[in-house]
């Protein structure tokens, strides 16, 4: 006997620390009678915020007094999405510069089986006190390390 084949939704938990899922909603649809495309930029917002506030890395933000800011995102949309579906997200970091970090975003449709939607987000890390950004400390890459395992600096 074969062992069941993986889906696109176990590939997604597999590889990324953070991921959430979400009922489509019949008023997520346009009247192109598809999901609207502002719809993927929110929900990798609730994985990316969800990444965020795992226990090891928001300790270091309220350690060092830094938060994020959004600087950048975009959406690359691979398929449509109908209601009904469910669809998963996932984020994890993929680079760390000196005040920033690059965050992956993966879409998967459970009624696909597929990836409906890929992007990305530049999040700094920010001292709002003094409106800069504030470089990112060899103990908040640890602990980004520790939640996920290695990533790129730039």
């Amino acid at each position: 006997m074969s062992a069941p084949s993986r889906t696109a939704v176990d590939t997604l938990v597999a590889e990324c620390p953070s991921v959430v899922s979400f009922p489509v909603l019949w008023g997520d649809m346009d009247a192109f009678q598809h999901v609207n495309n502002t719809a993927s930029i929110r929900w990798f917002e609730s994985s990316r915020i969800r990444l965020i506030e795992h226990p090891l890395f928001a300790a270091r933000l309220t350690i060092e007094g830094v938060a994020p800011i959004l600087a950048a995102v975009s959406c690359n949309y691979r398929r449509q999405l109908r209601y009904p579906d469910t669809v998963h997200v996932g984020s994890k970091v993929t680079r760390m510069g000196n005040t920033s970090l690059t965050l992956a975003h993966t879409l998967v449709s459970e009624h696909l089986n597929e990836v409906a939607s890929e992007g990305e987000s530049v999040v700094v890390c920010f001292d709002y006190s003094t409106q800069r950004p504030m470089q990112i400390s060899a103990e908040l890459r640890e602990a980004i390390e520790r939640i996920q395992g290695a990533v790129p600096s730039r």
